[in-house]
């Protein structure tokens, strides 16, 4: 992948919903699977989410135009897979949600800077490097300057040879002691932080209450997961995964986490049927291999 013409995948609050749901539905319970699957059957699913079938089957359509799906033909019915491509941007996505807030051991004080210069003019090209960036765990101390706490130089590198930007430095640093000066993590705002994800605690803490009595049917399981998902992966833009050495105390991100991975984790058995019934509408052969995965296993196959 090179230009500015990189892989982006929908997302489902912002740009077309739809097309995020689809891909989200198929990372969860068609994930790495070879066979396609009937395209009723993905408009079906989209519509338990509130999604018209006219606004599904657009989606199905503009997801295979960008290369996302592959479409094929059995007779009069139309299919669809998830391409090598996008499988390969999807993993790499679900590494990172499910990783996300877990503790990775002392901080070694190092940032990673990565300074850049590209003209107005050019403003497709800086806005895809800031989103690539920001998706690496970047954030911009000033304009043309981005730090992270991670040791991810090698992946800012390797973002800007995509990218084609040349103008540009990456380098790993320690910070000096400067009081009254801007410090790198000033590039994050961490009140908004935690009231995000107070917001998140206060929002599904709740489900979880009723997720643990046993009040979730298969149908709410499967919107319920969806939208978990949906929310937590949010959290990677904005909070890079900031060491406990840079954080105000009783930091909500860990309780955070528990919350959002017992709700996917158990959710996932019924969520799991749920998609088995819709499948099975048109295709009982291929409902039997719907499959859900834990959090857990995610990790686990990057190892």
């Amino acid at each position: 992948m090179t230009g500015i013409e990189e892989i982006h995948l929908p997302r489902f609050q912002v740009g077309t919903p739809p097309q995020h749901l689809i891909t989200t539905l198929l990372g969860d319970y068609w994930f790495r699977r070879e066979e396609p699957l009937p395209s009723a059957a993905l408009v079906r699913l989209a519509e338990e989410f509130g999604v018209s079938s006219v606004a599904a089957r657009a989606a199905l359509s503009r997801l295979a135009r960008r290369d996302l799906l592959e479409s094929s033909k059995a007779g009069r019915r139309t299919y669809y897979r998830i391409t090598d491509r996008a499988a390969e941007v999807l993993s790499e996505g679900r590494q990172r949600i499910m990783s996300f807030g877990l503790h990775h051991g002392a901080w070694d004080e190092q940032w990673t800077v990565a300074g850049f210069s590209i003209p107005e003019e050019q403003r497709d090209l800086r806005h895809a490097l800031r989103t690539r960036l920001r998706w690496l765990g970047f954030a911009p101390l000033y304009d043309g300057l981005w730090v992270s706490p991670a040791a991810n130089a090698a992946a800012a590198v390797a973002a800007l040879a995509e990218l084609g930007v040349t103008n540009a430095t990456v380098f790993r640093a320690t910070a000096a002691d400067a009081p009254g000066l801007r410090a790198p993590h000033d590039a994050w705002d961490f009140a908004l932080l935690r009231r995000s994800y107070d917001q998140f605690i206060e929002r599904y803490e709740p489900l979880l209450g009723r997720v643990r009595e046993g009040a979730v049917g298969a149908a709410e399981a499967l919107v319920a997961r969806t939208g978990v998902m949906d929310t937590w992966r949010t959290f990677p833009n904005l909070d890079p995964g900031l060491p406990a050495e840079l954080l105000p105390a009783d930091w909500p991100r860990a309780r955070a986490r528990d919350l959002f991975v017992e709700i996917y984790d158990t959710l996932g058995p019924l969520a799991e049927i749920r998609v088995k019934q819709i499948v099975a509408e048109f295709d009982p052969a291929l409902a039997r291999l719907v499959h859900h995965h834990r959090a857990g296993t995610i990790l686990a196959a990057a190892t």
